[in-house]
């Protein structure tokens, strides 16, 4: 299998885990983040499909992490709190461990990069999946601990990792 197969598998499993689940959230704050996810590594397949058939791919900006955090605003202010016994947080760990080995198989890969533009484009997608990673850290957080997280969401650990 080379690396673009290999890769649009991976964003392929990412895909189904999130839409897993995010139906089985509690909330349906976390059901529209873990969508978004999901629709994040559809993205990044197309991206490498592309390369695959050999078109120019490039990846957009994407407020991934403004939109999240929009949501989890829109969370509070509606009250949107999550009762959980804490069996899912598992999951968002498992998941999280995902994005860490996914981001990680980009940028060694990047570095076996021979053309500057597919390099920027593993790049990219591996700074992406450090944003996933980030997000599953807020959620994890969020489950965890929600009132406290609530009250006090400002987000300070999002560029931590």
């Amino acid at each position: 299998m080379d690396i673009y197969e290999y890769a649009m598998q991976m964003e392929r499993d990412g895909e189904s885990y999130y839409r897993e689940l995010s139906g089985k959230a509690a909330s349906a704050g976390l059901k529209n983040i873990l969508t978004m996810l999901a629709d994040a590594e559809v993205k990044h397949y197309d991206i490498f499909r592309k390369m695959k058939e050999g078109e120019p791919a490039q990846v957009p900006d994407t407020p991934i992490l403004e939109d999240v955090k929009n949501v989890f605003v829109k969370m509070k202010e509606e009250k949107d709190s999550v009762i959980s016994d804490g069996s899912e947080i598992d999951l968002y760990k498992r998941a999280q461990g995902i994005e860490e080995m996914t981001r990680d198989f980009y940028l060694e890969k990047a570095e076996e990069m021979k053309g500057l533009p597919q390099r920027e484009v593993f790049l990219k997608v591996a700074d992406e999946e450090k944003r996933h990673y980030l997000i599953l850290e807020n959620i994890i957080d969020f489950v965890s601990r929600p009132f406290n997280w609530l009250e006090n969401a400002e987000w300070y650990h999002l560029e931590e990792y």
